[in-house]
């Protein structure tokens, strides 16, 4: 079999046909194979055989499966999270909206005012925001709703998993039905990853043949999910709360000019690579910034 260093290295060469960050995905794989943390592995790299699945493992790489379902695991936040093929991976640049919620709620408690008490996740999937916000808020309770069952039982298992299950509840429930807020109330925090990618947008493989449409696409110009929701925000707002969106790059004057129609102002944050990604919505009109 070998040692692994250097069969990590052989991995890398060959990951590079289908990934970024090639060595990075060698270690991970090979980690998952040896059932230990990376940190681990990396510590031990001459003493360590290679592991007989790793081969397999690469191959399922090689066909653009992402690391994170080969794994069934993703770091967000200051999370592990479980990750299957029926829930979106969370990104690092999700993250831009748990930091828009730590300083708003940061800048209001300096004012004497106290943090968000109910927080609602709109397509929970991994569970991935909703359970940050936990983290972040430790007072907090919250509220997941998503239209994939199959979703559902991956946030609920990281929930239980991450010791957040008291504080949580989860509802089967779509947004096309005219309803379903219906019984929800008003809440602090709403944070949303909704879909917004154009039907017809050219995606890489590792998105396009892998991850969960229903969570992607969002008709010809990726609104239609921001149509619904953001007109439906000011009654589901309590006083003083807020309500961020991730959106793709491109769509910040779009959503804005739906916000500003609903009576909400807006705020724009980039991500750390200067994208636009997150909207914060109040009550009250206003302009954007970036």
């Amino acid at each position: 079999m070998g040692t692994l260093a250097y069969t990590l290295r052989d991995t890398a060469i060959r990951l590079a046909e289908v990934s970024t960050t090639p060595r990075l995905d060698a270690e991970f794989l090979a980690a998952h194979a040896l059932g230990l943390e990376r940190s681990a592995m990396l510590l031990r790299l001459t003493d360590l055989d290679t592991p007989p699945d790793l081969a397999a493992l690469t191959q399922r790489r090689l066909r653009h499966e992402p690391v994170a379902y080969i794994t069934g695991r993703q770091a967000f936040w200051d999370l592990d999270l479980v990750v299957t093929p029926d829930v979106l991976i969370p990104r690092a640049d999700s993250e831009t909206l748990i930091e828009v919620a730590i300083d708003h709620f940061k800048a209001t408690t300096a004012l004497g005012q106290v943090g968000p008490a109910r927080i609602l996740d709109l397509g929970t999937g991994s569970g991935a925001l909703l359970l940050a916000c936990l983290s972040a808020f430790p007072e907090a309770s919250g509220v997941g709703i998503d239209a994939s069952a199959a979703a559902l039982a991956v946030a609920q298992a990281n929930a239980a998993r991450l010791g957040f299950a008291a504080r949580l509840h989860w509802l089967h429930r779509s947004w096309i039905n005219a309803d379903w807020s219906d019984d929800l109330g008003r809440f602090d925090l709403i944070i949303s990853n909704p879909p917004y990618v154009e039907t017809d947008a050219d995606l890489d493989p590792m998105v396009a043949d892998y991850e969960p449409h229903s969570a992607l696409f969002a008709g010809s110009d990726g609104l239609d999910d921001y149509r619904i929701l953001v007109p439906q925000l000011a009654s589901m707002l309590s006083p003083g709360g807020i309500a961020i969106f991730e959106i793709g790059h491109s769509q910040a004057d779009a959503v804005s000019d739906l916000a500003s129609n609903a009576g909400l102002s807006t705020e724009m944050r980039r991500d750390l690579a200067g994208k636009p990604r997150a909207l914060r919505f109040s009550l009250g009109i206003g302009g954007m910034n970036g």
